[in-house]
């Protein structure tokens, strides 16, 4: 949860600076943040601030449609809020991701 608020800080920064605080601003660069990262740094900066990144439950690299599905649903916020019993999100059982701890 602490990465996801340190994104969402972020995004609110960058919101505040260039939007005048837009709430739809604010998801979409969140959004734009999560599929710019994932793919380059292995994790949002949150997460790497906090020491988790996303990997691909099929080994190798994330590459570029997973953190597009998975970001795209992590703005929907439904996926999010349904997890199984390993603690997956919806949104990375779709994207075929899991959040774990580096």
């Amino acid at each position: 949860m602490l990465g996801f608020a340190i994104d969402w800080a972020i995004a609110i920064g960058v919101s505040k600076v260039f939007f005048n605080y837009d709430p739809a601003a604010n998801l979409i660069i969140f959004v734009i943040l999560q599929i710019v990262f994932i793919p380059t740094i292995g994790a949002s900066i949150g997460h790497r601030l906090v020491g988790l990144r996303i990997i691909s439950i099929h080994g190798g690299w994330v590459g570029l449609w997973r953190p597009i599905v998975r970001s795209v649903l992590l703005g929907i916020a439904l996926p999010a809020l349904v997890w199984d019993s390993d603690q997956r999100g919806f949104h990375d059982k779709i994207a075929g991701t899991a959040l774990i701890r580096r």
